[in-house]
């Protein structure tokens, strides 16, 4: 897990930070913060500190009594520099909400508070999440400001259009949902991870412009009016993708099969239930969409029959039920693929043959990856933060996205992910993507653009 310092600026937002607070600690992460003296106006530092379980800091002359210290970590021994302690441990720094002030001053490289302080001295990966009136974020300064601090390599958390503060009030403004933060940061993440230390600082013009259709969840199949045939994945897997593809700067549209969770900012999301309604949205998003990342589990079996009321209990249960297949949705699309478009697609397997079954999937489909988890495992999988996953690649398509790596000993045709937040496996899925993409084509007649299993993953 990392250590995340949160800045807060002033702003009525910064009530959102509390919770993103709570579910940066609930993951695992620790969290250190610091406040300019506005935003104390709006949140006490004692409610930050109880949440953190760590001092909370406003001034460059406040001592810290932790010095400097995450609470995962043993204080030095001796009294550091506040601003420089704090950001030489963080592994990322997000400010949040991003003040119109604050944003001006951090693009003018000023260092008047312990928040721009820390700002200036951050060797880590700087997230900036802007929060304010919609006619003062689209002001030509602000935007100016915003792009400044972009080509310096800042990660920025687009706001969002609703409510606003001020009565009546309605535009882009809206401080991002805690949730959107915590990912951003945890893609930043990622990103430093995979690149051994030097974090992605945001899209880098590959996936703008790319239509990415996500599918994500579980398909349910009635029984009669109230019970269903379904299965336990929540759509946490799929959701992961769809906000790391969109902080990528991808178009996304997320095919959301019975999901409960927040639909990340910026997201299009079309709700469907039944694997037939799945694969009616599949077939109209399809034909434009350039990467397909098929995560939602689709039942395999529906009642052949489906009752239109509700099956009494007082009544004689049925002695049978009558199943027939659902359709293959992704061996349908496959058959459609374009050229240009990649499929990927995630095989739930159990125990362990896992990786085996995925293979003989992959083998009898033609197809050019898929991503497999091991779901006889409590910690990982469905409807769990956690996820372990090994993507594996056809010969022919892995020697395309890295020809050296047979020459050099290693096995081209898996990717193994160890157990990370779902949200760093995104990540390292959307890597194997670009890889795929960016190599040159093998031949349509070998099959091999696209990645697929009918089964979905968490």
């Amino acid at each position: 897990m990392a250590r995340i310092l949160l800045g807060v600026s002033g702003g009525i937002a910064a009530y959102k930070s509390l919770e993103l607070v709570r579910l940066a600690t609930a993951a695992g992460h620790a969290v250190r913060v610091v406040q300019t003296p506005t935003s104390r106006r709006f949140v006490g530092a004692a409610s930050f500190a109880a949440l953190t379980g760590a001092p909370v800091l406003c001034s460059e002359f406040e001592r810290d009594p932790a010095r400097g210290a995450f609470p995962d970590q043993p204080p030095p021994d001796h009294e550091p520099l506040s601003h420089l302690e704090l950001v030489a441990r963080a592994d990322v720094y997000l400010i949040a909400p991003a003040s119109a002030n604050t944003i001006a001053k951090l693009a003018g490289g000023f260092a008047d508070n312990l928040l721009t302080s820390c700002a200036l001295a951050a060797a880590c990966p700087l997230v900036l999440a802007p929060a304010m009136n919609n006619r003062m974020y689209e002001h030509p300064a602000v935007q100016a400001n915003l792009a400044l601090l972009r080509e310096r390599g800042a990660r920025i958390v687009e706001p969002t259009a609703g409510r606003l503060a001020s009565r009546g009030e309605e535009g882009i403004g809206r401080l991002a949902e805690p949730p959107d933060l915590l990912a951003a940061c945890e893609a930043v993440l990622a990103g430093t991870a995979a690149e051994g230390g030097v974090a992605k600082s945001g899209p880098d013009g590959r996936w703008r412009g790319l239509r990415v259709l996500v599918t994500a969840g579980g398909t349910r199949e009635p029984i009669d009016s109230v019970r269903f045939i379904g299965n336990s994945s929540s759509g946490r897997m799929g959701i992961a993708l769809a906000r790391a593809a969109q902080l990528r700067g991808a178009e996304v549209t997320l095919l959301a099969a019975n999901v409960s969770l927040p639909i990340p900012a910026g997201v299009e999301c079309r709700r469907v239930k039944t694997a037939a309604e799945l694969q009616r949205g599949c077939e109209e998003e399809f034909p434009s969409c350039d990467v397909l990342l098929m995560a939602a589990a689709v039942a395999d079996f529906r009642p052949r029959v489906p009752r239109t009321d509700k099956i009494k209990k007082s009544g004689r249960p049925p002695q049978s039920l009558e199943l027939e297949p659902t359709a293959d949705v992704l061996a349908s699309l496959a058959a459609q693929r374009q050229d240009g478009q990649t499929i990927v697609g995630f095989a739930a397997e159990h125990g362990e043959r896992a990786v085996a079954g995925a293979r003989e999937k992959l083998q009898a489909k033609r197809l050019d990856a898929i991503v497999v988890n091991d779901i006889s495992r409590d910690d990982i999988g469905f409807d769990v933060d956690d996820n372990e996953v090994t993507i594996v690649l056809s010969d022919r398509q892995a020697a395309a996205a890295d020809p050296t790596s047979t020459a050099t000993g290693g096995d081209p045709t898996s990717v193994r992910v160890a157990r990370a937040p779902k949200a760093a496996v995104a990540e390292a899925v959307l890597d194997v993507v670009e890889r795929l993409r960016d190599a040159p084509r093998p031949s349509e007649s070998n099959g091999s653009r696209g990645v697929g299993a009918r089964e979905g993953s968490g």
